[in-house]
Parts: structure tokens; sequence; C-alpha cells
């Protein structure tokens, strides 16, 4: 898995656990639908770190809770 597919995993495990949709995230942090559906469909090359942050804002959670998965501890190196 690489970043990108890991960050958009990451949006639909938050969402689901909080039983929003996509469209409401983008409601409550502010956040073009048209940016989180291009994260969530593997469009975006690179989903900014000031674009997470507000979606972490409306999720009300921090940017460490986000990144504190197995799943980001676990990815590859993208610089060998």
């Amino acid at each position: 898995m690489d970043t990108r597919q890991a960050v958009a995993d990451r949006i639909i495990e938050l969402c689901s656990e909080r039983n929003i949709t996509p469209n409401a995230l983008s409601y409550r942090a502010a956040v073009p639908q048209s940016t989180i559906k291009s994260i969530l469909n593997d469009e975006s090359q690179n989903p900014g770190i000031v674009t997470i942050k507000k979606l972490c804002d409306g999720l009300e959670i921090t940017l460490p809770d986000f990144f504190s998965t197995p799943v980001f501890r676990n990815l590859e190196q993208e610089i060998k």
C-alpha cells in the first residue's frame, strides 16, 4: 500500500467510525467535496498536510491521531 492509499483508507475509516459521509466531512472541515473526492479516488498526487489538518479538525482529532496507525507505521520508505 502506498501513502496516498493509506490516507484515503484512513479518511474512510474515520468517517465510518463517526457515522458521517465524506460529504459531511467536507462541510465540517471546510474542504471542497472535490478535494475529498480526488483523495478518495486516488486522483490527488499529494493530499497536502494543510488539507489533512483541516480534515482532522473536522473529525475532531489531532494529526498524530490521524497518522498513529499500524498502516502508517509500516509504510515502506518512499525514497531509497
